[in-house]
């Protein structure tokens, strides 16, 4: 009688270490995820997310996280040694200044600029030449940024002098004055300008200035083979396809 009650005992008491053993081999073929760090310009920020999340689709074995800032700002936290894998900036010199700390470059993108002015421009402003009036509140990026330092070569080649109310860190924080209506005019890039509440004044080819985006792997990465294959994404047919989608040029 004892021995008949044992044996369904034994059963299930063999049963658990083979069931413990399963689960443990599941944990271990599942691999985790690589996480990696961009730097991005700021008028970047709607494209590069959804972006992100294109590139995740296609690569589930790698989470893209994005920081975005102005362009000097992330030369800065390049310089200061920030943990970070990608890095792309609004403009070649930044990139260029900050070559002991990445890997070859490539140009994603262009951008060209715009006069970005209160909905139904109220202040009736027709081209570069208007902001210099003294009835205008200006705001413009500052000059180390490089939407100002863009903004400031187009306004001295039409001899247009601007006396801003203020210098802004980057073209988001310039946009955001036009639209909380501190200011009644600010030069930002195209992009920008198309996805918030404001008008937009064009400025023509033969008076703008051409952004260009570099984007470039950080030597300090610790995923550069993941960094690497997220750059070379970034020049694909779909990544230029979202570009394009959000107005900016082809590189």
């Amino acid at each position: 009688m004892h021995t008949r009650r044992a044996l369904p005992l034994l059963a299930g008491t063999m049963l658990i270490p083979l069931l413990a053993a399963c689960g443990s081999e599941d944990k271990t073929d599942a691999k985790p995820r690589t996480e990696l760090t961009v730097l991005a310009a700021a008028s970047l920020t709607d494209v590069f997310k959804q972006a992100g999340q294109a590139y995740e689709k296609e690569h589930p074995d790698t989470k893209v996280k994005f920081s975005f800032a102005g362009s000097q700002e992330l030369a800065a936290q390049v310089r200061q040694g920030a943990p970070a894998d990608a890095l792309v900036t609004a403009d070649t010199k930044t990139m260029s200044d900050l070559s002991k700390e990445t890997n070859a470059p490539k140009v994603i993108a262009k951008n060209r600029l715009t006069i970005a002015t209160a909905k139904n421009n109220p202040k009736n402003i027709k081209a570069l030449s208007d902001l210099s009036r003294s009835d205008l509140k200006v705001v413009l990026a500052a000059p180390e940024v490089p939407v100002g330092r863009y903004s400031k070569k187009v306004l001295d080649q039409q001899h247009v002098t601007v006396k801003p109310v203020s210098q802004e860190p980057s073209v988001r924080a310039v946009l955001s004055k036009v639209t909380l209506g501190e200011a009644d005019a600010g030069v930002v890039y195209v992009t920008d300008a198309a996805k918030d509440k404001v008008a937009t004044v064009t400025v023509p080819d033969e008076q703008n200035a051409v952004a260009s985006y570099p984007a470039a792997t950080l030597k300090g990465s610790k995923h550069a083979q993941q960094a690497g294959d997220f750059v070379k994404w970034l020049s694909t047919e779909e990544a230029q396809k979202l570009l394009r989608a959000a107005g900016f040029q082809q590189p």
